[in-house]
């Protein structure tokens, strides 16, 4: 009966994770949140603006360049001894201005800062990248665990249904008893009941899953047979920590927000320092005003411009403070980002260390509860069990059944998270996954 049990629950989960033309694997739901994934989609355009600043920022160290033309008729009252006059006359004038920054801290400062949000602006992108790889993936193992544990639930009831026959079959025949048919119709009731929340649950983890490739999912690729746990993580944990300290997308993500906030200082105390400017012009001019009344004029000219701020109403003293302000702040951010990585970082390489272990315990913990289920029903045949002995063991197997692809499950999340805290899991990391999922 043991076996058959177990056969039933692997016929029932390869149906739902067998070759079926609507099944989707792990790449092809990565592949699909790429084109599809809404929050990906809005980081990446994020990231295109982000580009810009380094951009902005070096507009203000280039030269600039303004010309400007103006056509008037006009008509004026001129009141001499002799009379009063009206003439009217047309006047034009051009220009032409190149002005080029020579000193302007306020400009470098701001170049400085723009270079910073633009990296900054890349490093938020690689990390909404591997949050993607990691949403997937969990999304993707969620399904497929919770078609595991349908498949799982199914079985468990089928095999109630095929004890209530027995019992039935037996107390027929004067030889099984009222009790043993209650206790099984009892198991059986919960059985019905937890199938129900299973199937809801399974339902639930597809729609979210769906929600993220972009596309309605039917059935999930299951792991492939004879799926054993990979080496543990090379290095040990100072190793890995030396790696996120450096790698993690987050955290150079905050430090450059750290330099953005140090360039604001820089920008603000600007305010206070003098600005030199090249600046060269050309002038045409043609009855611009009464006294060049039918003349025509052209300035050239070229020079140094100087400009020393002297009092802004204390703006300059109150913005630099208020920049300050906002550096430390950054710096806490940063020093709060990096204390939650490395909490999250020695989880997940516990977690991934212990994964094979936990795999193997679990693996040996499903075989004997097939021995226990087998065992069972030999004592019960020969008087020494009883029916609910037998049903506690069926529910015992069962239980390390579901723990046992749970912990599968969890065993490539650990894994994978630890590469995220280190930032290095990109597309490759997903194929060498996608292959143990067919």
């Amino acid at each position: 009966m043991a076996r058959q049990l177990t056969r039933a629950a692997l016929l029932v989960i390869g149906a739902l994770h067998g070759a079926n033309a609507a099944a989707i694997d792990l790449q092809q739901a990565y592949e699909a949140a790429l084109k599809n994934d809404p929050v990906y989609r809005a980081a990446y355009y994020e990231n295109e603006g982000g580009k810009e600043y380094a951009n902005l920022g070096e507009a203000g160290l280039l030269p600039s360049v303004s010309a400007s033309y103006g056509y008037n008729k006009n008509r004026a009252d001129i009141e001499q001894a002799s009379g009063t006059s009206q003439p009217k006359y047309r006047s034009r004038t051009g220009s032409v201005q190149l002005r080029q920054s020579i000193l302007n801290l306020e400009a470098v400062a701001r170049y400085k800062q723009g270079v910073a949000q633009t990296r900054l602006s890349a490093a938020q992108f690689d990390a909404r990248g591997q949050e993607l790889v990691l949403r997937v993936t969990s999304a993707y193992l969620d399904a497929l665990l919770a078609a595991d544990e349908l498949a799982l639930a199914q079985a468990h009831r089928d095999a109630c249904i095929e004890q209530r026959k027995v019992n039935d079959r037996l107390f027929q025949h004067g030889e099984g008893s009222r009790t043993d048919m209650i206790e099984t119709q009892a198991r059986l009731d919960v059985a019905e009941a937890d199938l129900i929340d299973a199937q809801d649950r399974e339902v639930e983890a597809r729609n979210t899953l769906a929600g993220i490739v972009g596309m309605p999912v039917d059935v999930v690729s299951g792991l492939a047979a004879g799926f054993k746990p990979g080496p543990l993580p090379d290095g040990g944990y100072a190793q890995w920590q030396e790696r996120a300290l450096a790698g993690n997308p987050e955290l150079q993500a905050q430090a450059y927000a750290v330099e953005a906030a140090r360039q604001e200082i820089n920008r603000s105390r600007a305010g206070h320092a003098p600005r030199l400017d090249f600046v060269a012009s050309y002038n045409a001019n043609e009855s611009d005003t009464l006294n060049t009344l039918n003349q025509r004029s052209t300035v050239r000219s070229v020079g140094l411009q100087l400009t020393v701020p002297l009092y802004a109403g204390g703006q300059v003293s109150a913005a630099s403070r208020q920049a300050v302000a906002a550096h430390e702040r950054a710096q806490a951010d940063l020093q709060a980002r990096t204390d939650k990585l490395l909490i999250e970082l020695r989880k997940q390489y516990k977690a991934a260390a212990s994964g094979q272990a936990r795999i193997g315990a679990l693996e040996q913990a499903v075989a004997s509860g097939e021995l226990l289920v087998k065992a069972t029903e030999q004592s019960i045949r020969g008087g020494v069990r009883i029916n609910l002995d037998l049903l506690n063991a069926r529910q015992q197997l069962f239980g390390s059944q579901r723990d046992l692809a749970k912990a599968r499950y969890n065993y490539f999340l650990s894994e994978l998270k630890l590469r995220a805290a280190v930032g290095t899991v990109g597309a490759g990391d997903v194929r060498e996954m996608a292959i143990n999922f067919r």
